[in-house]
């Protein structure tokens, strides 16, 4: 039996074996083999990849943008090139499918080409003569050594979400990704460096609470991003807001999805079972409620046959739609909640649970699982599953829907399925939630958009991508300016007309 493979860590452009006595198995979920070992990396290490970080500084910062901008054109040929591989690693260490992997590469390519544009999006103001013979310009300018601290369900596209607009703004990057499934992100940080980024602009460190909590307290980082669970980011974001850090934190949601009654029944349906079961539910914007209003409400016996019909395998199977849960802890605690939605009165339409997928019974699976009659006050609905189950919730009118679910405090993401413009910006207008689909069930925003979750899915005031990542990751100076031939005289007044 051949040695499993021991992750690095990424230190000065060098893969770094730890000196850690303290290793954890990465396992593949569909079969429990373990694949490889991952360090909690030591806190001499933390430190020796901070301090690297902030010497990388003093030169990445003065580097031209156009510099910076090719080594994110050559990265996103790189990751282009290398979709497949990236894909595989996901998919054995995750347990997503193939194409959902391929997806998910996709979507940090997104990122990555929008970095592309830092030099056009990095651009400060300037005013000629904003008050006699004096000028007054901004500068946008990097922060210095920033982290980010990803979750296990997109360990490709989170860290995109992080690390390529921040570095391409000028600043070096610590990524911390999740012990669950790294590879895939070691993976990505090593074609950045293949791409042309210089030593320690990307430093990547393995391990758990420890290191989260290192990056959160160290004097010499000036911003965290975190994305994952509530109870994790909250934590977060305390630590590093109390330790005077810039934070954003994408966290927990109770995604909805309300139907009217004229929406096209085919393409809701079939929507909406992609949404509730894609990524086995794994997804921080899954759709984990369905709000049925009206003569919709009809329509649940068709979904439910729909959801009979996927396929449940491993993940490299091309033919499979929802591959296994990420982990037996995780397949333990959905399948507890299932039992508990059933208790507390839930009618339990579709079960998923003691799923035999022959040949990998030792897999973590759980199947399709709808809920209806599902109410506001049950820990299915109150708790995040992060699994295959869907509630199922009944209204008479769209007014009741957006009630409804302006009482969840989540506002991550929420859509709604009609073919009644009035109806849709209505909807659009009273839902508190940051990020609306219209006839779209997973209203994640192209990468140039930021990411606008609310209330209890985010803290912070600004998200990742778009506008908002350029001045999340970066700082305004303000210089006012004044050349003169010949002294003026003493002034002592603040007037500057």
């Amino acid at each position: 039996m051949s040695a499993v493979p021991r992750i690095p860590l990424l230190i000065g452009g060098e893969l770094v074996q730890s000196k850690t006595t303290e290793w954890r198995d990465v396992v593949n979920p569909a079969t429990q083999e373990v694949v490889a070992q991952v360090p909690f990396a030591t806190q001499q290490e933390l430190e020796q990849a901070v301090a690297n970080s902030k010497e990388a500084f003093q030169t990445w910062r003065n580097t031209s943008q156009a510099t910076r901008t090719r080594v994110m054109l050559n990265l996103q040929k790189l990751v282009r090139d290398n979709v497949e591989a990236l894909a595989k690693s996901i998919s054995l260490e995750h347990g997503k499918t193939l194409p959902d992997a391929e997806g998910e590469v996709h979507r940090g390519l997104e990122v990555i080409e929008h970095a592309c544009a830092m030099a056009s999006l990095q651009l400060g103001e300037y005013a000629e003569n904003a008050a006699t013979g004096i000028d007054v310009y901004t500068l946008i300018q990097p922060l210095g050594v920033c982290a980010g601290i990803t979750a296990f369900n997109f360990p490709i596209m989170l860290p995109c979400f992080m690390f390529p607009m921040a570095i391409t703004a000028g600043n070096t990057f610590i990524l911390k990704p999740s012990e669950q499934d790294p590879s895939s992100s070691l993976m990505l940080a090593k074609l950045a460096l293949e791409a042309g980024l210089p030593p320690g602009v990307l430093n990547v460190v393995h391990g758990g609470p420890d290191t989260a909590n290192g990056l959160c307290d160290h004097p010499d980082i000036k911003a965290v991003s975190f994305i994952g669970s509530t109870h994790v980011g909250t934590e977060i974001y305390r630590r590093a807001s109390n330790a005077g850090k810039r934070c954003q934190a994408m966290m927990g949601a109770k995604n909805h999805c309300v139907i009217l009654p004229d929406a096209d029944r085919e393409v809701a349906l079939n929507q909406l079972v992609g949404a509730a079961f894609g990524a086995a539910g794994q997804r921080c914007m899954a759709t984990s409620v369905a709000v049925l209003v009206g003569e919709a409400r009809d329509w649940l016996p068709d979904f439910v046959e729909r959801a009979k019909k996927l396929k449940v395998s491993i993940g490299s199977d091309r033919d499979a739609d929802l591959g296994p849960l990420v982990s037996p802890n995780a397949k333990k605690r959905v399948e507890g909640l299932i039992e508990q939605g059933t208790k507390e009165g839930a009618e339990l339409v579709l079960d998923g649970r003691k799923l035999n997928v022959p040949g990998y019974e030792k897999g973590n699976f759980v199947g399709p699982t709808i809920f209806n009659g599902v109410k506001a006050d049950m820990a299915i609905y109150q708790e995040e599953i992060f699994g295959p189950v869907l509630c199922v919730v009944g209204v008479d009118t769209l007014e009741e829907a957006v009630q409804f679910i302006n009482n969840n405090p989540n506002g991550n993401g929420v859509a709604v399925f009609t073919q009644d413009g009035g109806a849709a910006r209505y909807f659009q207008n009273h839902i508190d939630v940051g990020q609306i689909g219209i006839n779209i069930p997973i209203p994640v925003p192209v990468a140039w958009f930021s990411f606008t979750g609310s209330r209890g899915s985010k803290l912070g005031d600004l998200g990742p991508n778009g506008k908002q990542a350029v001045h999340f990751w970066t700082q305004t100076k303000t210089v006012t300016a004044r050349w003169v031939a010949h002294a003026s005289g003493v002034n002592t007044t603040i007037s500057m007309k």
